[in-house]
Order: structure tokens, then C-alpha cells, then sequence
């Protein structure tokens, strides 16, 4: 099958495409390829590199997803708790950071964890592919200090776009969330409060305090 392309923006000067990304910071920003010029077999490609390159090519522009280590162990315990659920419920699969996503021609978004129905998966059963166009049911973003807000706001619109139906962004800062059923409609979760699966994942959910302490050592070990 023929990787599917779009037509690639063309840039008068590195101002307009910074704009369109969101602002995200320069070190995040390949130059090689060229930006403007980014596909997804680049995207693959920096992935098999000696240093393992998360990397979404947005508007042509190849930029490295920001992920550390307390990012990636929340991301790991979302991941490990939606998949004791669906052990009890199985109404699909769980995925981490490493399956990327076509949410549209040429473009590839990478969410912390994500969560696909078995009705979205054909013929039942998880595709043997390296970029996969299977629409999430859920995405999970786990902010990180280099995420700006324009950044966070035009990866909701491209989901929603793409048909995710729950989106869940994580601020390990705070300790606090936000559940969007829309780019632009959201429910503010306090430190007190808990993540709900809603239609999506009916019966789940895990109290933010509960995530948090994750990054603590528990008391008497």
C-alpha cells in the first residue's frame, strides 16, 4: 500500500511555520529533513536511530514529541490500568506511546496512551503496520514543560478531526486534568477529583491522587 500524501506547505520564513506548530520550542524541531518537506517514512526513520526519536510531522515539519521520565511512567501506569479493565471488560485495546496514529494524510500524531474499540479494528484483530489510520475511541496527553498551549490546542482539534470521541490531558505540574469531549469543551478535574471513561470506557475510572502517587516510593518499602 502507497503511502498517502498531501500537499506541503510552503514557508516565506521559519516564523509562519513555528505559528502553525504552536510555538513549540526550536529544539524540538528537526531540521533534517528539510521542514516543509517531512514524511512519514522520516517519521519511521527517526524512530530506528541509535537514540529513538518520537517524532509527529505536522504541516511537513518533523517535531519530536516532549516526554521525559515522569511523563512516561503516568503514561505507563494509564496504560497499565486500562489494561487490568479491559481484562474485565473487553471492549478493545490499549496502546502506549509507540503505535503512531494517521490522523490525516501526511500528518501523524503520537498520544501517550490510547485506546481503540474492537468495532475500529478490522477483522477483530490488531494490524500488523507501522503508522496505522485506525480512529482512537481515547487519547491521552501527558503535558510536559515544552508543551505549549497552541501545541495542546491544535493536537485536540486534530483529533476530534480524525474522530476521537474523549480526550484526556494530564498536568503532572498541577496534578490536575482536563476531559475534552470536543477541542473547545472540556470538564476541569481537581486533585481531588477522577477520570471517567464515560460512553467510552463505561465503569472505568482512577482518582488523580491515585495516578500521582504512582511517582512516589510507597510507604514502608
Amino acid at each position: 500500500m502507497a503511502t498517502a500524501t498531501t500537499k506541503r506547505p510552503k514557508f516565506d520564513n521559519f516564523a509562519e511555520p513555528m505559528e502553525q506548530l504552536g510555538g513549540v520550542p526550536l529544539e524540538r524541531i528537526l531540521m533534517q529533513p528539510p521542514p516543509g518537506t517531512a514524511t512519514e517514512k522520516d517519521v519511521l526513520a527517526a524512530e530506528r536511530l541509535p537514540r529513538k526519536r518520537f517524532c509527529e510531522p505536522v504541516d511537513g515539519v518533523l517535531v519530536e514529541k516532549a516526554i521525559g521520565i515522569r511523563e512516561s511512567m503516568l503514561a505507563a501506569f494509564w496504560v497499565h490500568r486500562i489494561h487490568d479493565f479491559l481484562g474485565e471488560n473487553p471492549r478493545g485495546i490499549v496502546l502506549g506511546a509507540d503505535g503512531m496514529i494517521r490522523t490525516f494524510p501526511g500528518q501523524v500524531r503520537i498520544p501517550d496512551v490510547r485506546l481503540i474499540s474492537w468495532e475500529r479494528l478490522p477483522g477483530d484483530e490488531v494490524p500488523n503496520q507501522g503508522i496505522s489510520r485506525i480512529v482512537l475511541n481515547l487519547a491521552v496527553e501527558v503535558l510536559s514543560s515544552s508543551n505549549t498551549k497552541a501545541e495542546m490546542a491544535r493536537k485536540l482539534r486534530d483529533y476530534f478531526a480524525a474522530g476521537v470521541e474523549l480526550a484526556w490531558v494530564i498536568d503532572p505540574k498541577t496534578q490536575t486534568a482536563k476531559s475534552y469531549t470536543s477541542p473547545d469543551k472540556f470538564v476541569p478535574i481537581g486533585k481531588a477529583g477522577g477520570l471517567d471513561g464515560g460512553s467510552v470506557l463505561p465503569g472505568f475510572r482512577l482518582p488523580l491522587k491515585q495516578l500521582f502517587a504512582s511517582l512516589r516510593r510507597p510507604r514502608g518499602c
